[in-house]
């Protein structure tokens, strides 16, 4: 089918074949004078064959059509302009500018022929024309910021971007202010320095802005330097009038990063201005918060390190007994039952906390629910279920409740009463909560395909009964009564949801290159199971949290998204991979 006219010379423009293209359009032009589309081709065919004559009478000849059309006059500067007649393109330029009325459309318009143009300082001066005639400071920062950007000023970019959040102008959508940040500088050191030095000067300028402070914390965190970015926030406190809150959030945020030693020495600074410092207390807890998080990831476990925690959560709690009514009662509970193996004194504290009945009803329920817990490890298991229960009951509508109910689930399929455990779980796949749905019904598949024909239930018993080992710590018998369950049923279905509690068992026993090797045997050899895209997530999970591996990490993300599009851990996956470094 033969090209239409316009058609061939589009092509001779797009292929920049300009001088086959000019008779086609002259000859379009005349023929549809009105066509405003065939109007810009032609000029821009006569700009690129630098007939500046020509194209000077094409841009007036359209300006007459529309004498007051700010495009058209702009077009015509651009004519002079690509013609050196500086003095008149400024003329038009300045022309153009004056129509701009607070049409955010018509401003839009104006800016990107500027930008087309390469004409960025033109276009910096609609978006500031713009933002005088609304009279809505910020409401162009973030497009002001790029054409700063782009030409160099990169100061004043990154300020604009900073001025728009402080005006609480939302920066292209909903793009936030650390995304547009990022966009600016990219890897460039230099650009990073630069957005450093104008947060900190915001922030010497009002050093009670918190939302200064976070940017402040984050641009240190972009570049990797919390040695220096603790020394600057110290210095910051220095001229604070509220000594402690820039510190602690720091410190906040650098345990986030596993900043540790940078973190204590931050929340250290706080405790050493003295107990009347209202931020003491929370550094205090900040610290013991730290100390139990590096416990938990400890490799192999000292015992010389648990024991001065345990040290200094006793003087924590001799110095403020009203610590009984808040949640560091729970991390100190954690900390005697898990990890200094004394479940007794846990009981006691966490039996201490209800009986005063200070917190809040929130923080009665956790403590319950952990006594719940730590009842089972002293095989206690009516009084388990009973607070349990309590909870449920009083919970009845929230996820604390659901969290009570499932928790009597596992009780019950502990104690191998499988249908109970049934009747139980069948409610709470439909919980609100999506950790108990998912929770309930992986528990209900584990129930469910593991009944043989026959109801032999002997695997099944001895399997739960490990699980039961594992949660009460007992990691030694568990693994011995795992390997008796595989050597005795070797053909049974429980085989991938073995080798899964064989790799709890070797993450609690820190041993985390051994629990990846478990879960690839699940992945590797029951690929089609119900438990493959959850092995997949535990081993990005532990290459990331455990092994500080993030590029292990996101291949496995990766592969759980395109292997199991429909898992329950895709929106989680997806969540790690946008948190990847750029």
């Amino acid at each position: 089918m033969a090209q239409s006219k316009y058609d061939q010379a589009r092509t001779f423009l797009d292929s920049k074949n300009y001088k086959s293209a000019l008779p086609l359009y002259k000859e379009l032009y005349s023929e549809n004078p009105s066509n405003a589309e065939v109007g810009q081709e032609y000029l821009m065919v006569l700009m690129a064959l630098h007939d500046f004559k020509k194209a000077e009478e094409l841009a007036k000849d359209q300006l007459k059509k529309k004498p007051n059309n700010p495009i058209a006059i702009l077009t015509l500067g651009r004519v002079y302009d690509a013609d050196g007649k500086e003095k008149k393109a400024t003329e038009q330029y300045e022309l153009a500018l004056k129509y701009i009325n607070g049409d955010d459309i018509l401003t839009q318009q104006i800016a990107n022929e500027f930008s087309n143009a390469n004409k960025q300082d033109w276009a910096i001066k609609a978006y500031e024309r713009a933002t005088q005639v609304t009279q809505v400071p910020g409401i162009y920062n973030a497009a002001l910021a790029r054409l700063y950007n782009q030409i160099g000023n990169t100061e004043k970019a990154i300020s604009l971007v900073i001025e728009a959040r402080q005006n609480q102008m939302l920066m292209n959508g909903d793009e936030s202010t650390e995304t547009t940040l990022l966009q600016l500088m990219g890897k460039d050191v230099e650009k990073q320095k630069l957005a450093q030095k104008a947060i900190i000067k915001l922030v010497n300028a009002d050093p009670q802005n918190y939302y200064y402070t976070y940017l402040l914390t984050w641009i240190f965190s972009v570049q990797d330097n919390w040695s220096q970015a603790l020394v600057q926030m110290q210095a910051l406190e220095k001229r604070s009038a509220d000594k402690g809150m820039l510190l602690l959030d720091f410190a906040q945020k650098a345990v986030q990063k596993k900043e540790f030693e940078v973190a204590k020495k931050a929340y250290s600074t706080i405790v050493g201005y003295g107990v009347s410092n209202p931020r003491y207390a929370i550094a205090k807890e900040g610290m013991l918060k730290l100390q139990l998080t590096q416990l938990q990831l400890e490799p192999i476990l000292s015992l010389a390190n648990v024991q001065q925690c345990v040290k200094d959560f006793d003087q924590y709690f001799s110095e403020f007994p009203d610590a009984y009514a808040r949640p560091i009662l729970n991390d100190y509970a954690l900390l005697q039952a898990q990890y200094a193996h004394n479940a007794a004194s846990a009981v006691v504290l966490l039996k201490k906390a209800i009986d005063q009945n200070r917190g809040d009803k929130f923080f009665i329920g956790n403590c319950k629910l952990q006594l719940g817990d730590y009842y089972i490890l002293q095989e206690k298991i009516w009084d388990a279920a009973l607070m349990y229960a309590q909870v449920d009951k009083a919970f009845r509508e929230d996820a604390m409740g659901e969290d009570a109910r499932f928790r009597n689930a596992k009780l019950s399929y502990y104690q191998n009463d499988f249908d109970q455990a049934q009747g139980q779980l069948s409610v709470l796949k439909a919980s609100t909560s999506e950790l108990i749905a998912n929770d309930a019904l992986f528990l209900s598949i584990l129930i469910t395909e593991n009944i043989p024909p026959d109801s032999n239930l002997t695997a099944l018993k001895r399997f739960a009964f490990a699980d039961l080992l594992l949660f009460q710590n007992k990691t030694k018998e568990a693994q011995v009564l795992l390997d008796s369950v595989a050597k005795a049923f070797p053909k049974n279905p429980l085989a991938d949801d073995i080798l899964l509690l064989h790799s709890k068992i070797a993450l609690k026993q820190k041993d985390f290159l051994k629990s990846i090797d478990y879960l690839k045997q699940i992945v590797e050899q029951h690929g089609k199971d119900v438990l493959a895209d959850d092995a997949l997530f535990q081993i990005a999970e532990i290459s990331r949290v455990y092994l500080n591996d993030q590029v292990a990490a996101q291949k496995y993300y990766e592969q759980l998204i395109i292997d199991y599009p429909g898992s329950s851990f895709i929106a989680a996956a997806r969540a790690q991979l946008k948190q990847q470094p750029i």
